[in-house]
């Protein structure tokens, strides 16, 4: 007797979510999760205040960037919703009217946390990088580090790991000094 082949999520399940749950669609499974914990916001909430004057508004910096804190990304079927991604305004020069982007970010951050970095690191990542992301950021509040990688031939090489209070210069944002310690609460 043979198994029924699993039933692949759809946005109606997404949408079925309560709305303290941050839902994805990965590989045609639906992935639910709570809202962030405090360290996990902190560093989120510390790095949009670093990126958002320079890069999204072009105070202090070379602007030209739309950075948005969880966009709801439809990358190649995936359903995904990174910490922070980053359009260059030359590539999308207006918001979409839909509640979603289908335009692949230039850049992707993920803040991890034990829950999810593993699908964040396993099965995102080479989403991202099929999809034509450029750089992708892991943050990890927890171990206080960041790496930072680049896509090369639809994969991804990782160009710098920082952590504690390193004060760096990362792509695409290396236009300022980013205070890692920061970050961390």
């Amino acid at each position: 007797m043979s198994t029924p082949a699993p039933r692949l999520a759809t946005y109606d399940d997404l949408l079925a979510l309560p709305p303290h749950r941050v839902g994805e669609i990965v590989d045609g499974t639906l992935y639910s999760h709570p809202r962030p914990a405090p360290r996990h916001a902190q560093a989120g909430s510390a790095l949009g205040f670093e990126l958002g004057a320079p890069f999204h508004q072009g105070r202090g910096g070379p602007g030209g960037w739309w950075i948005l804190f969880e966009p709801e990304c439809h990358l190649d079927g995936h359903v995904l919703v990174p910490d922070f991604s980053g359009w260059q305004r030359e590539r999308i020069p207006t918001l979409p009217e839909t509640a979603w982007f289908e335009l692949a970010p230039d850049w992707v951050c993920k803040i991890l946390s034990p829950a999810t970095a593993r699908l964040d690191r396993v099965r995102k990542m080479p989403i991202y990088a099929q999809a034509g992301v450029h750089h992708l950021w892991l943050i990890d509040p927890e171990l206080r580090t960041l790496e930072a990688y680049e896509r090369r031939d639809a994969h991804w090489l990782l160009t710098a790991s920082h952590s504690e209070e390193d004060v760096v210069r990362i792509p695409p944002f290396d236009a300022i000094e980013l205070e890692l310690g920061l970050l961390w609460a």
